[in-house]
């Protein structure tokens, strides 16, 4: 559905979205504030920062809009509970899915919080960045963004200084990135969330323990592999014959350690794996439509498990599903760990690995459109607030998508005639595909 670029001016559903939210804060001024920084995300102003977005929009200022992120009562994780609640009741159809998965933002200084020289595989290296992970929602018919949370580096987490100047707060520890995205889901299924599959990539699919907590949950997981992962073929350890019985010891010095599966059966790498794939193995399969066409590759799974620490074997076992581009097409292999999820064909698996792409353009479009990566502050509390507001937005648009009309041109603001050193309003899907981070021509207002 087609949605125009919204103005400065005051959207007359948007009041109407926000007035569930207006209850987390007491005062009519916050209110408006509220109202005034969502309308700001959604408008053509080139920076979606308080500074910014005062200039630009009628009936507040900067200093407003920053005092609402950082100074005002009100708690950006209630927030998002509050929206998520609002979105399983007007956007959600069941049968859905949570991503997983995080994105940098490059930043200068040592100040902002959480900055540090850390990997990013949104930048594709090691950079002075913060990184936020995110989790979520996509069914057949929806798809919206759930919560997302900042990493915070153990060089920030071990420093009492950096977190009092940040105002980070005392509960919040050290945590992995897998740790924080298990906290997400455990907050989700809270909200009443009732996903069929997690799918995370390579990052997350290389930390043992979050797979382990994603199996304590018992949620089913498509997760993404490096090739050097280890793992065992399902066929070599249930034809295991066991331990062999050995006679009594009767020798001197230490006994030998009794033999184990871990003896009989190596893991293997599963780029190692794949050449153990006979050719009748791969089947060709198309799981969407892209810009171009189907999106096809052959495809294989192999019945395999999970390896511990130090090789022990685990009693956990699924499908790792190959992927290789077609032939005379160049490309990379890649390879993943399907779990809880035995009873979907090989197509199903596919279709449900490759809903990995609906984050990565909800990235797309909240920093092109939304101004996600433009919060400038230093602090814990303004960071997470402006992550909250533009999740509001978007999900907001997705309502207006699937329900609403098109948003209207606004009329011309006062003194102003209509086109005067405008360009006219694009029309445009949203969430747009192919979203880049542009500058755009900022309103005016008298």
């Amino acid at each position: 559905m087609a949605i125009l670029k919204a103005g400065t001016a005051p959207l007359g559903d948007l009041a109407e979205f926000l007035e569930p939210f207006s209850g987390l804060v007491r005062r009519a001024e916050s209110r408006r504030a509220l109202e005034r920084y969502a309308t700001g995300l959604l408008s053509d102003v080139p920076q979606k920062n308080a500074s910014a977005l005062g200039r630009a929009l009628p009936g507040t200022n900067g200093q407003c809009l920053q005092e609402f992120l950082t100074r005002t009562a009100w708690d950006a994780a209630e927030m998002d509970r509050l929206r998520v609640r609002e979105m399983l009741a007007r956007a959600s159809v069941g049968g859905g899915l949570l991503l997983v998965d995080d994105t940098g933002f490059a930043k200068k200084g040592e100040h902002s919080v959480g900055v540090a020289r850390q990997d990013s595989g949104t930048l594709g290296r090691v950079d002075n960045c913060q990184v936020l992970v995110t989790l979520h929602y996509v069914d057949r018919v929806f798809d919206w963004p759930v919560a997302g949370r900042l990493y915070l580096p153990e060089s920030w987490a071990e420093d009492p200084g950096r977190r009092r100047r940040a105002r980070v707060p005392e509960a919040v520890p050290f945590q992995t990135k897998g740790q924080i995205a298990l906290d997400l889901i455990d907050r989700a299924l809270g909200e009443g969330l009732r996903p069929r599959a997690a799918v995370v990539d390579a990052g997350y699919g290389d930390q043992p323990a979050f797979l382990d907590g994603l199996e304590a949950r018992e949620l089913p997981y498509v997760a993404g592999l490096k090739s050097t992962v280890r793992f065992r073929p399902a066929e070599a350890v249930e034809a295991d014959p066991g331990t062999q019985v050995r006679p009594p010891y009767a020798g001197r010095g230490r006994p030998r350690r009794p033999e184990r599966l871990e003896d009989r059966i190596p893991a293997e790498e599963v780029g190692a794996l794949l050449g153990t794939l006979p050719e009748e193995a791969w089947q060709t399969v198309a799981w969407r439509q892209g810009t171009k066409g189907a999106l096809v590759k052959p495809f294989a799974r192999l019945r395999a498990y999970r390896v511990g620490p130090r090789g022990r074997h685990r009693p956990v076992s699924g499908w790792l599903l190959f992927e290789r581009p077609l032939p005379g097409h160049k490309g990379e292999t890649k390879y993943a760990f399907v779990w809880g999820l035995d009873a979907l064909s090989l197509e199903a698996c596919v279709e449900v690995a490759h809903q990995r792409w609906v984050i990565e353009r909800f990235y797309q479009d909240a920093k092109g459109e939304l101004g996600l990566d433009d919060y400038e502050g230093r602090l814990w509390t303004g960071f997470h607030r402006h992550v909250s507001l533009v999740m509001l937005a978007h999900s907001y648009l997705t309502l207006r998508q699937s329900y609403g009309a098109d948003v209207r041109q606004e009329p011309p603001e006062p003194g102003r005639a209509e086109g005067d050193g405008e360009r006219s309003p694009r029309r445009r899907a949203f969430p747009p595909t192919g979203a880049t981070k542009h500058r755009r021509t900022p309103a005016r207002h008298p």
